[in-house]
């Protein structure tokens, strides 16, 4: 059993029921999915740099990628329908659990003059969403190895039913949340 899901099912529970006053612990806030998506943008024509993206997802999160593709053509953005503009990886589960444990134990504390995420991120049903300039920040991926630095999107997706109870369950599993970050 992974380290994270055994603090979730040991102490966040416990303290989300006390703090919201759940009577049942289906009650309490967990978390769904975990989406991880690059948009590749102006790199769209160039096949070497998605799959340097494809190569990058596959390693941090240890599972096969999906390109997204253009669903209808904009001339102005040189865009045909059909056309990838993204690659995108969606975990659940024992790999989802992984990730979130290295995401807030190595990962965070790894990026340079990091002070913590603000809660802007999340949507009223308790949702959050997140980005990485870089995706040096992960112990997987060297220097060395990437022609072009790109960024990430994480989307992770709770079963709370607002914004309140949602920022409760991330802080309690380890997430470092400031209040405003000037």
């Amino acid at each position: 059993m992974n380290n994270l899901y055994k603090k979730y099912r040991e102490e966040v529970i416990p303290a989300l029921k006390e703090e919201f006053g759940f009577n049942n612990v289906n009650q309490v806030p967990r978390i769904q999915k975990l989406v991880i998506n690059v948009g590749v943008g102006k790199f769209a024509k160039e096949p070497n740099y998605i799959e340097n993206v494809e190569k990058t997802l596959n390693k941090i999160t240890g599972q096969k990628t999906v390109r997204t593709k253009a669903k209808k053509a904009i001339s102005n953005f040189k865009l045909r329908a059909g056309m990838d503009v993204g690659v995108m990886v969606t975990l659940r589960g024992k790999r989802m659990y992984d990730f979130l444990e290295k995401l807030v134990s190595i990962t965070f504390p790894r990026i340079k003059d990091f002070r913590g995420i603000t809660d802007s991120g999340f949507d009223k049903k308790g949702n959050f969403s997140f980005g990485f300039k870089e995706s040096l920040a992960f112990p997987e991926i060297r220097p060395d190895e990437i022609e072009k630095s790109h960024g990430l999107e994480i989307n992770i997706s709770t079963t709370a039913n607002n914004k309140a109870e949602g920022k409760a369950l991330l802080q309690k599993i380890g997430f470092p949340f400031v209040d405003k970050i000037k």
